[in-house]
């Protein structure tokens, strides 16, 4: 009994869930998985097989859930951003002064990235596509608004106090913070090689983690 109201089966249809948390619990093992298939392999190589294979659950489970694979990997991007903002929310950054605000951003944002490659992994297949999977989806654009509403508020707060400048975007400054954090995650290899330079070591991040924390901290100050 308990089983049958976890799930059914009738006549080969879809599985129909019964059980709202046990869902839940499922999508969030499907999306996962399918972060590291989707990054391995990008949209097209990506197979919803292997990514069935990585979970407890089956190729039609997927299916029921997310439709397509291309809904699916629309669901993965869209978690991976969800997951970003909601961890800047934890910095707290209006109780900070405004140019320790900055830093402490930039700070994250590096980490960030550096701990989660598979995120820029993402951002860099999905540019192959020209962002049309993004452009399907209908939150992401919506939630990615509160770091931006974030950075314009720190900006007005430093400009007010005569700490910060008062002729910066806070679009451009997100830009920049993430174009530097993700540049020493996706080229740390092909960089590391031309420059035969050490990118991955405790020591080397740390180097340039410094180097465009202050670069930034710099630019913001008046």
């Amino acid at each position: 009994m308990d089983r049958q109201l976890k799930m059914k089966r009738t006549n080969g249809d879809a599985p129909a869930v019964s059980r709202p948390r046990d869902a839940e619990r499922s999508k969030a093992e499907i999306l996962a998985a399918a972060i590291r298939e989707f990054s391995e392999r990008g949209l097209n190589g990506a197979r919803v097989d292997s990514i069935a294979a990585r979970t407890r659950t089956n190729k039609r489970m997927i299916y029921y859930y997310f439709g397509s694979k291309e809904r699916l990997y629309v669901a993965v991007l869209e978690d991976a951003y969800r997951k970003i903002r909601e961890a800047e929310k934890q910095l707290r950054l209006d109780n900070l002064p405004p140019g320790e605000a900055i830093r402490t951003l930039t700070e994250f944002t590096f980490d960030y990235h550096w701990r989660n490659p598979q995120l820029a992994k993402l951002v860099v297949i999905e540019n192959v596509h020209k962002g049309k999977n993004l452009s399907r989806s209908k939150t992401i654009s919506s939630f990615n608004l509160s770091i931006i509403d974030a950075i314009a508020k720190v900006l007005r707060r430093g400009a007010e106090e005569g700490v910060l400048r008062r002729d910066i975007d806070p679009v451009e400054l997100h830009m920049t913070v993430s174009a530097l954090s993700l540049f020493h995650v996706t080229n740390r290899y092909t960089f590391g090689t031309v420059f035969r330079r050490d990118m991955v070591s405790d020591e080397a991040v740390a180097q340039r983690k410094k180097e465009v924390v202050d670069i930034i901290s710099r630019y913001v100050s008046v």
